[in-house]
């Protein structure tokens, strides 16, 4: 029986010599994202201003949308009228 600790996730595994099989794994202790409780509320603070600037960018992004819109089209308008007027071609009017 070989024992070995997984270079990926830490974990502890037995391991059958002869088959090469898996007897048992015990899961590498999890870390600890946040020393203490204040660093933590700290970082939920700090995600709730991240969502809340997100939020303002967006709803001032959806408050110029019809400008923008409207901008676009004359700029459309603009091209359809210099463009040459004429038949569109077709493909099979290029054989």
């Amino acid at each position: 029986m070989l024992q070995t600790v997984c270079p990926d996730c830490g974990a502890a595994l037995r391991i059958d010599a002869e088959t090469g099989a898996v007897l048992s794994h015990t899961s590498a202790p999890r870390k600890r994202t946040f020393e203490d409780l204040e660093t933590a509320a700290k970082a939920m603070r700090e995600q709730d201003d991240r969502k809340e600037s997100i939020f303002r960018q967006s709803l001032e992004a959806e408050k110029n949308k019809e400008d923008l819109l409207e901008k676009r089209f004359a700029e459309a308008m603009r091209k359809a009228k210099d463009a040459p007027a004429g038949k569109p071609l077709r493909e099979f009017d290029l054989d």
